[in-house]
């Protein structure tokens, strides 16, 4: 099964740096396993919003979209559980 590629949106650096290393390390490593198995059993639909999918680590929550075309996984935001859907 060919690899999908993963992309972060600009804002998600800034998401990034404002968390603590441990948390960062969790979501590079979810991250990395959605280059296998875009849509693993834990990840979830946003109701309202096209095409955009969660899945959460602790009390952080990745939102992403998936290029099925292109074969690649885009990363809109990393925040946590309490802030993340206020942008959406």
């Amino acid at each position: 099964m060919a690899l999908y590629k993963v992309t972060f949106k600009p804002s998600v650096e800034k998401d990034l740096r404002s968390l603590p290393q441990s948390v960062v390390k969790r979501i590079f490593k979810l991250v990395n396993a959605l280059k296998e198995e875009p849509f693993p059993r834990q990840s979830k639909k946003l109701a309202g919003a096209e095409q955009l999918y969660r899945v959460r680590t602790g009390d952080y929550r990745v939102i992403y979209g998936v290029d099925k075309d292109n074969r690649q996984v885009i990363v809109h935001y990393v925040r946590h559980r309490r802030d993340v859907y206020r942008r959406l």
